[in-house]
């Protein structure tokens, strides 16, 4: 019994400040930066990638790294829409001065408690001045030497790796985005439907159906809403 009480007091003296080391660890990854959302104009073309941070703040960004958003969504009183425009931050937003590198000079330095960086000046022209890392998330792009329909787009969202179609692909598909990590992403093609070519066809394992030109909704959305979730992402049609 008194080596039990040993064994628990040494537990409860020695062991507990490593036990929350390691938890604190743990959670930092579990509640980090990730990427939430994907939102398409005229669910055709990509408009933005939206990262949520630890402080549930989205932060929006192009497919060749530039921050041109922050906030937090607005639902509507008139039900499931979400107005366009996010609704500003008002926690502490920093900016590089003018002393930092002249790639990144006067972009957003932190967000709240999450800290930017980007890709100096003296880096390859497909990553020089575009987003490195967002708090413990990075972020890479293609080189110079990939496909010209991938060059300086944003390759990797963490450890999510981003896939485009080619040049050489089919002209309806060209540079669009085929696949989020493990999510595939397809298009409708001019085989498929002349009118609506272009205009994304599935993502994972959620369908679009589109309204014909002989439809009285044509090029309508004709199967689920605008808002769908497919692998724990988000995606968005406007």
């Amino acid at each position: 019994m008194l080596r039990i009480l040993k064994c628990y007091i040494f537990i409860v003296l020695v062991m507990r400040p490593f036990i929350t080391i390691l938890f604190i660890f743990a959670t930092s990854f579990t509640y980090g930066q990730q990427l939430a959302q994907v939102t398409f104009t005229n669910a055709r073309s990509l408009a933005y990638f939206s990262i949520l941070t630890d402080q549930d703040v989205l932060v929006r960004i192009t497919e060749d790294g530039k921050i041109i958003e922050w906030g937090t969504e607005i639902l509507s009183d008139r039900g499931n829409y979400y107005a366009q425009k996010l609704q500003p931050f008002l926690a502490r937003v920093e900016y590089y001065d003018a002393g930092a590198d002249s790639a990144y000079r006067g972009k957003v330095k932190s967000i709240g408690t999450t800290n930017v960086t980007y890709y100096d000046s003296y880096e390859e022209t497909t990553r020089r001045g575009k987003l490195k890392t967002m708090g413990m998330m990075n972020f890479d792009y293609y080189s110079m030497y990939d496909d010209k329909g991938t060059r300086g787009k944003l390759k990797f969202a963490g450890d999510l790796l981003l896939d485009y179609y080619g040049s050489y692909e089919d002209e309806s598909l060209r540079g669009k985005l085929k696949s989020i990590g493990n999510i595939p992403i397809s298009w409708v093609t001019v085989f498929d439907d002349r009118y609506n070519a272009g205009k994304i066809k599935s993502a994972g394992s959620v369908s679009y159906q589109w309204y014909s030109q002989y439809d009285l909704a044509h090029g309508a959305l004709k199967s689920n809403n605008y808002r769908t979730w497919s692998g724990g992402i988000l995606f968005i049609l406007r």
